[in-house]
């Protein structure tokens, strides 16, 4: 990489109780070296990669999202980095925001289940933007991308589950901090001027209300680019000089530090540090072979396995009961509500069943406005009950079960149960998955480009210019 930019240490100052994670994450961001992180975390960022650029393809299926990023286009600003598969460049921090926005829209993106968090949809945009900027290689994007993956990981774990509970959403708020974090390791920032980067994202990081997600309002899918978008620009401005408070995690004697005033409650501070270099979260991802809440997964995978067994018309079915823990039947066992959208149908367990069951599969297309206006998918959705089920309760969380009781109209009784849903670390998406989800998903795109393109982004590593992959799209 280049020469380190030494950035104006500040204003030190002191966190709560003499705690340092903040300053702690900076070193472990500043010190990381993709020759020394094991193989299998080299092999699981490759991953995590295309499956990003899956989401991409998929996320352009949806008119909302096609408008962000004509929005976008619009502001006409210097061409740095490419707004992926929309067919232009812009500044870094405005493609950053695109291509969060579509890392997230079809709710299809990586995750951390003891965070509550989707690290992919601000830090993989807020890395790709800066590199592509600054003319880094692929290696030092993925490297880049480990180390934010880390900090918006180790954060959003530090405050779970009390930052959702207190009505957040850590995608994007803990996610600014994953951002700033690779953006600064893309400028070559040292230790001080990356504290500064972190403590500039806490001061821009979005709010990230969950009041939009509950609502079904489309606004939810700006929350990872609005969290790249703000960590990209608090790593410039850390380069330019600009400080951030040292402590912005842990906080001050002042009480205003991050998981001070975003948590009602005590977080643990000691998981942001905890085996810091020793044990990388990447590896506890899971992630998504279906576009929707993953609360909904073990119930679509129960579905359609079944009908992998037998063939199963709408007119022959009678009902749909689906039997899962406590938290799966209040966040996602509701029906469209009044404000019906693509958002509400993500977090709808009778609206993705009954989509599942028309279409045997559950992808970027089972979301537009053409398909949720079917009154035959209507109507089956009207047969599908979810329940809470206590056995299956007693396991939650670590077990997200559900099973799916299938009743059809001749008598027949079709039963089967998920305990752990495909893309969990006990039961991964390989690489052969994460390629055959990146094809679904890309839809009537040419088969052999895409091959080239994915065979690409999983040796990513060994490209010098970025700017062939973003090319290819």
């Amino acid at each position: 990489m280049a020469s380190r930019v030494n950035c104006p240490r500040g204003n030190r100052g002191e966190g709560v109780r003499g705690l340092e994670e903040t300053r702690r994450l900076a070193g472990f961001c500043r010190s990381l070296r993709w020759e020394d992180l094991p193989e299998e975390v080299r092999k699981r960022a490759r991953i995590c990669a295309l499956d990003f650029i899956a989401n991409v393809y998929g996320s352009l299926e949806l008119a909302e999202v096609r408008a962000v990023a004509e929005f976008v286009r619009s502001l006409r600003a210097a061409p740095e980095a490419a707004a992926l598969a929309c067919g232009y460049r812009t500044a870094a921090p405005l493609a950053a925001l695109v291509n969060g926005t579509l890392a997230e829209s079809i709710e299809a993106q990586d995750g951390l289940r003891y965070g509550g968090n989707h690290p992919v949809s601000a830090v993989m945009p807020a890395a790709l933007s800066v590199a592509e900027a600054e003319g880094r290689t692929g290696r030092e994007f993925l490297e880049a991308m480990v180390a934010g993956y880390e900090v918006a990981n180790r954060v959003a774990s530090a405050v779970h589950p009390l930052h959702t509970l207190s009505g957040f959403l850590p995608t994007g708020t803990c996610g600014t901090f994953g951002a700033a974090a690779a953006a600064a390791r893309l400028l070559d920032l040292d230790e001080e001027g990356t504290l500064h980067a972190l403590g500039i994202a806490g001061y821009l990081a979005p709010l990230s209300m969950a009041e939009a997600l509950m609502g079904g309002f489309t606004a939810k899918i700006l929350q990872g680019g609005q969290g790249a978008l703000a960590g990209v620009s608090a790593a410039y401005l850390a380069r330019a000089g600009i400080t951030g408070p040292p402590y912005v995690l842990e906080g001050s004697e002042l009480k205003g530090g991050f998981t001070q005033i975003t948590v009602r409650g005590e977080p643990n501070l000691e998981r942001i540090t905890e085996g810091l270099g020793q044990r990388y979260t990447i590896l506890d991802m899971y992630l998504k072979p279906y576009s929707a809440c993953r609360h909904t997964h073990g119930a679509v995978q129960a579905l359609l396995e079944l009908l992998e067994e037998r063939e199963v018309g709408p007119a022959e079915v009678d009902r749909v009961e689906v039997y899962t823990y406590g938290m799966a039947v209040v966040a996602v066992g509701k029906g469209l509500g009044e404000n019906e959208t693509f958002v509400s149908a993500q977090f709808s367990i009778p609206y993705v069943v009954a989509a599942a069951l028309l279409d045997r599969e559950l992808g970027p297309r089972q979301l537009t406005a053409e398909r949720r206006g079917d009154p035959v998918l209507r109507e089956l959705m009207s047969r599908v009950e979810v329940k809470l089920d206590e056995d299956l309760q007693k396991v939650y969380p670590e077990k997200t079960a559900s099973r799916v009781e299938l009743s059809l109209r001749d008598g027949t009784r079709l039963v089967r149960q998920v305990d752990i849903p495909k893309g969990d670390p006990r039961d991964p998406m390989g690489e052969e998955d994460v390629k055959g989800k990146f094809f679904r998903f890309a839809g009537e795109r040419d088969r052999r480009r895409l091959e080239e393109l994915a065979e690409l982004i999983l040796r990513l590593d060994e490209v010098e210019d970025l700017g062939k992959m973003t090319d290819m799209l």
